[in-house]
């Protein structure tokens, strides 16, 4: 039997206590495939303004960032969201989980998309609160430099700090498909530069996007392994409303992962994970009235039931 290394037995073995992450959403950040800097509208998996009026009416009167913005007005409010949102969360996780110690999650949008000295100012402050041991920032790697990254390293010398990239594919033609903004060589270039600079790279892939295959979806696990990331997230293309792929489901030329499918090919991915490389998530779904489709991927519980119990039949822990 082999013990897949999920995020749980890694940070235990590391840090001798229960590790959790805390999500964190910061007013004003958004993405440089949103506001016209590498495209417009977003992925098409993505929920954004360009599909949503109530969030077009409102954007008007909203502040978005990004890292040629000038002066900051809202860098104190941002500052106390990190506080509120940190403190509030932590509190949640140990009354839940026992929880010892935690990292801050810079989860929604872009997170290295804004001016220096305000990710300086929120990296900070989160490291600043109470039992606070890293940072996990989740960004795209056509938003990082030099600068950011340097940085990053030096904080790295006594804090645990990940960078989150969203692989997806490394397939051009999917990437195009998807309005990602960039390619893999962009792709490539700043997770290799990223290791470099000894940070830890987490990739995020996503099985069953538009016109991939199941050995597609193995090539980019393949050369995610091959770029020496140190861990993973993976998870089923799901679609929901106010995106542009669901006008494409919703007119026929999308059709989404079945489980069974999902689950093959998750399986078939360990046959290429080393078993150093950290599995943060295997599956995700969303259960609200947005979700459109497939509706398997509803109910994360009832995924991770199925899922285990297929990994158990091929020798996997989970």
């Amino acid at each position: 039997m082999r013990e897949i290394l999920t995020a749980g037995r890694y940070f235990r073995r590391k840090f001798r206590e229960k590790v959790y992450k805390v999500p964190i959403s910061i007013f004003g950040f958004t993405c440089p495939n949103i506001d016209g800097k590498v495209a417009r509208g977003g992925c098409s998996f993505c929920e954004n303004e360009s599909f949503s009026p109530n969030l077009s009416q409102k954007s008007s009167r909203k502040f978005y960032l990004n890292p040629d913005s000038g002066y900051n007005p809202f860098l104190q409010k941002q500052i106390e969201q990190v506080r509120d949102q940190y403190r509030y969360t932590k509190i949640k996780l140990e009354k839940k989980f026992g929880a010892k110690k935690f990292i801050a999650y810079f989860q929604s949008f872009t997170n290295t998309y804004a001016p220096m000295d305000t990710l300086k100012a929120l990296y900070e402050e989160a490291l600043l609160q109470e039992d606070c041991i890293g940072l996990s920032i989740g960004t795209r790697t056509d938003s990082v430099n030099d600068e950011v990254l340097q940085y990053l390293a030096k904080l790295s010398k006594e804090k645990e700090i990940w960078i989150e990239y969203g692989i997806q594919s490394v397939y051009d033609k999917t990437l195009e498909a998807i309005n990602r903004g960039h390619g893999v060589e962009n792709m490539k270039e700043w997770i290799v530069k990223s290791k470099e600079y000894g940070l830890n790279v987490c990739g995020h892939l996503i099985f069953g996007l538009p016109g991939e295959d199941r050995g597609m979806m193995l090539d980019s696990v393949e050369a995610s392994v091959k770029m020496k990331v140190d861990s993973l997230k993976i998870h089923p293309m799901y679609v929901t409303e106010n995106t542009a792929l669901a006008i494409d489901y919703k007119r026929g030329k999308f059709t989404p992962i079945t489980q069974k499918e999902y689950i093959e090919t998750l399986i078939e991915a360990f046959d290429i994970i080393p078993q150093n490389i950290m599995i943060q998530r295997v599956t995700a779904g969303i259960d609200d009235a947005s979700l459109i489709a497939p509706l398997w991927c509803k109910n994360k519980h009832t995924q991770m039931k199925n899922i285990r119990e297929a990994f158990l039949k091929k020798g996997l822990i989970y």
